[in-house]
């Protein structure tokens, strides 16, 4: 019982697996994508404060680092189910949040539990910190994809999920993500020039549509 249970609890995102169901090259756990969220954060929030944008840093390291916490309860379940309808992601949010809500009131002390409930909460949101989470958020799809599509995974998820990451990517209003296609990207596709796919098409692709 207590805060005990929550902390013991987090070995469990070391054994979810992502994109589960595929043949994978490199496995990721979700502890570890939370991980590279929170890095990818830290650098995206400094782009934004560099053009003078306040950016509330506990509530970002908060939500980019809790973000999946949820899982534990439901597992990764995989970008094309969880977002085949509006009204299915709807439903799993719920699950998610309440399996995660009931978790706070079974085993996290009272005087502890609002603090909880803001940590653990769905951050992504339309505040700069909820953006920069969904940025960091796909960047990490890319990189998963990119880096299985490098040595010569042919499962073409991965294509859809680089294709995907990206187009949610540029839709989102931030200096960070002009600083990602300016400069970022560009090395992304350069690097995955003599890789078996063509990046350059499918980045292009993306990007126009």
């Amino acid at each position: 019982m207590g805060i005990h249970t929550y902390f013991y609890s987090l070995n469990d995102l070391e054994r979810i697996i992502r994109c589960p169901g595929r043949f994978k090259l490199q496995e990721h756990s979700v502890s570890a994508h939370s991980w590279k969220v929170v890095q990818y954060a830290k650098t995206l929030a400094d782009i934004e404060e560099s053009h003078g944008v306040t950016v509330d840093w506990k509530k970002l390291y908060e939500i980019t680092s809790s973000h999946d916490y949820g899982e534990i309860f439901i597992g990764d379940i995989k970008t094309p189910v969880k977002h085949y309808s509006l009204e299915l992601r709807a439903m799993l949010q719920q699950v998610e949040e309440g399996m995660v809500a009931h978790f706070i009131d079974e085993h996290i002390p009272e005087e502890f539990q609002a603090i909880f409930r803001r940590q653990l909460r769905e951050g992504k949101d339309d505040s700069v910190e909820g953006r920069i989470l969904e940025v960091a958020d796909k960047m990490d799809q890319i990189y998963e994809a990119f880096a299985e599509l490098q040595l010569g995974n042919t499962e073409k998820e991965f294509i859809t999920m680089y294709r995907n990451a990206l187009i949610k990517i540029k839709g989102i209003q931030l200096h960070c993500v002009d600083y990602f296609l300016q400069h970022i990207l560009p090395d992304i596709v350069q690097e995955g020039s003599h890789s078996p796919v063509d990046f350059e098409k499918i980045t292009n692709e993306a990007l126009s549509s």
